[in-house]
């Protein structure tokens, strides 16, 4: 009988205690689950309140002026991923499927004439600058004596095949039709005295092949990557003031319905901004200009 006393005993004891060991444990867990959401909350939370925004950009200017403005987006939360690119398509078909947020290379017109030709959704989200596309010497040196037959080099994009070619017709040197505009072709030149020969062929290729023609008209993204100055050595650049540096001012390009994100508008808003102004204007020496 005693026997039996003592066991119920250490029965109900042992009960006891697992009894008080689940409850601790169960307040334990319970503990351990409200620190755990607690923590992933914030983290929820931090995360949502930094923005990452993916930008294409060719090398110069447009990635050495988007540099500038990344410290002022951090302030706001806002953290700008820089893509370099080295052409002009792929930068939009990026932005048109997502990958990129917005791109930086590129002016009005050309962006236009890419939406017409490849179906794509590109809009303008801000003007930031525009930048005057020069002629530099190659084997000839001067457009005083240019020779009969004249190899000039020009890029192979329809807007910027027009572009250089009204640069040609206000130098002189050739004469458009009078309904040329802006996208002009060697179909549209209705005197050419000198014999000029066209040669077209990619932007960022006129820069490496200089030495092969008597002239190049090269952009000046690509002439400044390649060390060029277009203030300084350049024979001739388009006039500043001209219609042309509101048809070819540089946007930052988004796809269509995003460009009153709030992250796009910042970026904008920092570009524009009296810093990159005077970021613009000290750094380019004219060869970059402001357009706000």
């Amino acid at each position: 009988m005693k026997k039996l006393l003592a066991l119920a005993m250490a029965l109900t004891l042992c009960l006891g205690l697992a009894a008080c060991g689940g409850e601790t444990a169960e307040e334990t867990d319970t503990t351990g689950e409200t620190t755990q959401t607690e923590e992933t909350t914030e983290a929820t939370e931090t995360t949502g309140d930094t923005v990452t925004l993916t930008v294409g950009a060719t090398p110069a200017p447009h990635q050495e002026i988007l540099e500038q403005v990344v410290d002022v987006l951090a302030e706001q939360g806002i953290t700008l991923n820089i893509r370099p690119y080295n052409d002009y398509v792929m930068p939009n078909t990026a932005v048109e499927e997502g990958e990129d947020d917005a791109n930086f290379f590129q002016h009005i017109t050309y962006m236009e004439n890419f939406n017409a030709e490849r179906g794509t959704h590109l809009v303008n989200a801000g003007a930031i600058h525009y930048e005057p596309m020069g002629i530099y010497a190659g084997q000839s040196d001067s457009l005083e004596n240019i020779p009969d037959g004249a190899v000039i080099a020009v890029p192979n994009d329809a807007t910027n095949e027009g572009r250089a070619l009204l640069l040609l017709q206000d130098l002189g040197i050739i004469t458009l039709s009078e309904d040329a505009g802006l996208e002009a072709t060697k179909n549209d030149i209705v005197d050419n005295p000198h014999n000029i020969d066209l040669q077209e062929m990619e932007a960022a290729m006129l820069p490496q092949t200089i030495e092969e023609v008597d002239f190049s008209i090269i952009n000046s993204n690509y002439a400044l990557d390649a060390g060029l100055n277009p203030t300084t050595d350049a024979l001739a650049t388009e006039d500043a003031q001209s219609d042309a540096a509101q048809a070819y001012a540089n946007v930052i390009a988004v796809k269509e319905g995003n460009e009153n994100n709030e992250a796009i508008k910042a970026l904008v808003a920092a570009l524009q901004s009296d810093e990159i102004r005077e970021f613009i204007e000290t750094n380019y020496n004219g060869s970059v200009v402001p357009m706000f």
